[in-house]
């Protein structure tokens, strides 16, 4: 009868700790975070207005290189000569929006990247958060945890 009660009184226990320390383990989706504040936003758009034209040209060569390849087999050697060009052009094109992408979201990670930790670390104060997890590295959690990834979007919004 004694087993019986202490196995019972540390299942009760286990019961009790287990809603405490899913407390202390929040979800930070820090990517999320930082894409979805004002100063990125603004980013984004200012690239939009930069490379935009470069994309629309990409397109419309994107959609002419679709309809030669329909007809790949009847086209002549000109036409595969310029339909070559093309390609050529519409690689240059997106390899430059390309590095205007990842050149302007380097610039902002660089910008964000300490108000980030600094948002992150009142964060981790205001909630008593014990670990901090990723969305994708959450394999499993019995309930949904805490997820901080506003909270910290509204800090780096006031602070950026």
């Amino acid at each position: 009868m004694r087993k019986l009660t202490v196995a019972f009184t540390l299942l009760l226990l286990s019961a009790i700790a287990l809603p405490a320390l899913a407390a202390d383990v929040a979800v930070l989706d820090w990517r999320r975070a930082l894409m979805e504040t004002n100063v990125a936003q603004r980013s984004m758009s200012d690239l939009e207005n930069r490379v935009g034209s470069q994309q629309q040209q990409a397109q419309a060569l994107e959609q002419e290189l679709n309809q030669l390849q329909q007809r790949a087999d009847s086209l002549s050697d000109s036409e595969r000569q310029q339909a070559n060009q093309k390609v050529a052009e519409l690689n240059r094109l997106m390899g430059e929006v390309m590095q205007a992408r990842q050149e302007s979201e380097q610039a902002l990670l660089q910008r964000a990247e300490p108000k980030l930790q600094q948002a992150v670390d009142q964060i981790i104060a205001r909630h008593s958060i014990q670990v901090l997890v990723e969305p994708q590295a959450v394999l499993h959690a019995e309930s949904d945890l805490q997820n901080v990834t506003a909270e910290v979007t509204e800090i780096l919004n006031s602070m950026l």
